[in-house]
């Protein structure tokens, strides 16, 4: 399950030069993964190493009893230097047999990472939300 999230601008992360080639061509948010790791865990959050995955970058915040992570890229701006429109998002997997065994409420993590996420995000005076493109 996934929310929508947030999309914002933001002068605070720049694309740092061959940051793309660790995923795929025009994927960024090395910076913006490192400075959400640091304030979810300012949040109490124990995450893990960002992961790179083909779309951006992972932030998982928990494994028990779920998956529970937020995802972050650019999702315009393919140049350095162009204006990038940011994404960031929080989500929780469950295996089919949590599913099928246990009936697992994932809802209270997602609505409170989703939140936490939100006041992260509209405490920073560099960031500006916008409405998803």
């Amino acid at each position: 399950m996934t929310n929508e999230g947030y999309w914002f601008t933001s002068s605070k992360f720049e694309v740092e030069p061959g940051e793309d080639q660790e995923i795929n061509p025009g994927i960024y948010g090395r910076q913006l993964a490192r400075w959400l790791k640091d304030r979810l865990e300012e949040r109490g959050y124990v995450v893990e190493a960002i992961v790179n995955e083909d779309w951006g970058r992972c932030l998982i915040c928990s494994r028990d009893p779920f998956m529970l992570w937020v995802g972050c890229a650019n999702i315009t701006g393919d140049e350095i230097g162009a204006n990038i429109v940011w994404h960031c998002f929080a989500t929780v997997e469950v295996s089919w047999m949590q599913k099928w065994i246990r009936r697992i409420d994932t809802e209270p993590a997602l609505t409170k990472l989703t939140e936490d996420l939100g006041k992260i995000l509209r405490t920073e005076p560099d960031i500006n939300l916008v409405p998803e493109p």
